[in-house]
């Protein structure tokens, strides 16, 4: 049995690799901190610059959120060909086997940049960084490893992504437990054996809904514990042939200019109406249209004041209700997942994409447990046991409980600002940066797909080209105007944090607990992780300070 994980570094005794990228005392051009969507896309631009790059990634492979995410029926929420690079020589030979592809077939596409982009021999695997702090007599970050190894580079890049750090509840005896448990992300790569046995889900984020989906197929019995519905779409997932992709091929172009033109970088967008400006018989057309269609439209290609307008929201809720509740034929598992009253606004927590989950719950071997009325209070070495007393006795125990979302990898690094003060100081008491890719006080370092960036209200690999593209072009005009030192100022931070909040405080965000609002985690502060202003809006506002001579920026 593989034991219980609760930390990368525990596994990473001393990093092996026969390459330069692992030697002590590393010089570089650029450090890039992981080797996913957003490290890869980093390093290929900034060497077609002659930059030289390095990749420092805590991992064993490539894929970043792909090479940890191996639990039953882990895949991705976002069709391709809108979730892949818009790089030509990647896509122009590669094909999927389905619309949405599962975490075997995402670890295949990494093999495949690799062979193209030739990334890897760049890359140290195994390394952690444990301390970063800006060295002002070199103008160099120095950059500490977790087995000891120094590395000096003039830039440093963060592709953390935004689910690095995992959340563990405080649960007695999580560590007592005698069957098998294991972190949605730390699930052992040779799976777990779950044939005839009972398996309990804690968490019902799109990581829960896809374990409790899939185990339900061979395990004895399932049971979710559940905290908040999920309110999930219909995924609609299709098997994609070979020949159907490669005659698209020439619209690809097309389709990747186009997806940074929507709000989420996806293929569709919102329409041009509200909600209450279609007769009902229209609305209820439009909404059966969205359903049958999956994905996220019934989300992102609904009605503009979805997301803004509380009755408009509620019609959206009761046609998801209807629909849902029509699946699940007990009446006391039906009020539990769907609720006949919105627990939240429709979309203000992520939507799951799911394939059979409500049918496979409503199984009578199959059970959910609503743990805001009956919270869980420990694990014994045969359970779990609720408030009510009730102990419910288990062989696999999978925590879908998520991450310390968005900032809590970059706080959990060790980066020191140029004071000594660490991130996790200064982002205590909440969230500030500029632009959603600089940090005052920490000077030649962009991150993406993390605070303050459209990261969670966007299609990654979008986000991720979107906010790479800048950093690239801001560090070419740094070289080409011979610029040594550049960061932001505390006046900029303070009203890119302004800005952020104010477009959140005109949707219907702000009034759900969520990981968006960094609710999920005890203690966070509870305020707007992300931009919620849509790709175009954000570009536009990057591009702009890029363009007024780095607007917001102190440079030397």
């Amino acid at each position: 049995m593989v034991p219980f994980r609760t930390d990368i570094g525990t596994t990473n005794p001393h990093a092996v690799g026969s390459s330069d990228s692992y030697v002590d005392n590393l010089e570089t051009d650029v450090l890039i901190v992981g080797a996913g969507f957003g490290g890869i896309y980093l390093m290929h631009k900034l060497r077609q610059l002659g930059f030289k790059c390095k990749i420092y990634e805590a991992g064993k492979e490539l894929g970043g959120i792909w090479h940890w995410n191996c639990y039953p029926g882990a895949r991705v929420d976002t069709q391709v060909p809108i979730y892949e690079y818009s790089i030509p020589e990647v896509w122009k030979d590669w094909t999927w086997s389905e619309k949405y592809p599962g975490f075997a077939e995402l670890r295949k596409y990494f093999e495949h940049v690799d062979k193209v982009l030739n990334v890897k021999k760049d890359v140290a695997f195994d390394t952690r960084v444990v301390g970063a702090q800006f060295d002002k007599a070199s103008s160099k970050w120095v950059v500490k490893t977790e087995d000891g190894r120094t590395a000096r580079a003039r830039y440093l890049l963060l592709a953390t992504g935004f689910a690095a750090k995992r959340y563990f509840p405080d649960w007695m005896g999580l560590d007592k437990f005698k069957g098998e448990i294991h972190h949605s992300s730390f699930w052992p790569d040779a799976g777990v054996d779950v044939k005839g046995k009972r398996v309990a889900v804690i968490g019902t984020g799109s990581t829960g809904v896809q374990i409790a989906q899939e185990t339900a197929k061979e395990a004895g019995s399932v049971t979710v514990f559940q905290r908040t519905p999920n309110l999930a779409l219909p995924m609609r997932q299709t098997k994609l042939t070979r020949d159907e992709q490669i005659n698209r091929k020439s619209d690809y172009p097309e389709i990747y200019k186009n997806r940074m033109t929507t709000f989420a970088g996806f293929q569709y967008d919102f329409v041009d109406r509200n909600t209450l400006d279609d007769t009902p018989s229209q609305r209820e057309a439009f909404y059966e249209k969205l359903f049958a269609n999956g994905g996220f439209e019934f989300w992102l290609a609904n009605y503009k004041d979805l997301l803004f307008d509380k009755e408009a929201n509620n019609e959206a809720y009761k046609f998801w209700a209807k629909k849902t509740r029509a699946r699940i034929s007990d009446p006391r598992k039906r009020d539990i997942l769907a609720p006949e009253n919105p627990p939240h606004a429709f979309g203000t927590k992520r939507p799951s994409l799911e394939q059979n989950y409500y049918e496979m719950l409503d199984k009578p071997q199959n059970d959910v447990v609503d743990i805001k009325k009956t919270p869980i209070v420990e694990v014994t070495e045969t359970g779990i046991k609720t408030e009510d007393g009730k102990l419910r006795e288990f062989d696999v125990i999978a925590l879908a409980t998520g991450f310390d979302s968005v900032t809590g990898g970059m706080k959990n690094m060790g980066l020191k600002d140029i004071d000594g003060v660490e991130l996790n100081e200064k982002w205590k008491m909440g969230t500030w940066s500029y632009l959603g890719m600089t940090c005052a006080g920490y000077p030649n370092m962009f991150f993406l797909y993390g605070a303050q960036g459209p990261t969670a209200f966007s299609n990654g690999p979008s986000c991720v080209e979107c906010q790479g593209d800048w950093i690239v072009d801001a560090m070419k005009k740094l070289k080409d105007e011979d610029i040594k030192y550049i960061d932001p100022s505390k006046e900029a931070e303070e009203s890119w944090r302004q800005k952020v909040t104010e477009l959140s405080d005109k949707t219907l965000f702000p009034g759900t607990s969520s990981w968006y609002m960094g609710a999920n985690i005890p203690g966070k502060p509870r305020e707007q992780l992300n931009f919620a202003g849509g790709i175009p809006l954000y570009e536009k506002e990057c591009r702009e300070a890029l363009n007024n001579g780095f607007e917001g920026f102190i440079t030397a």
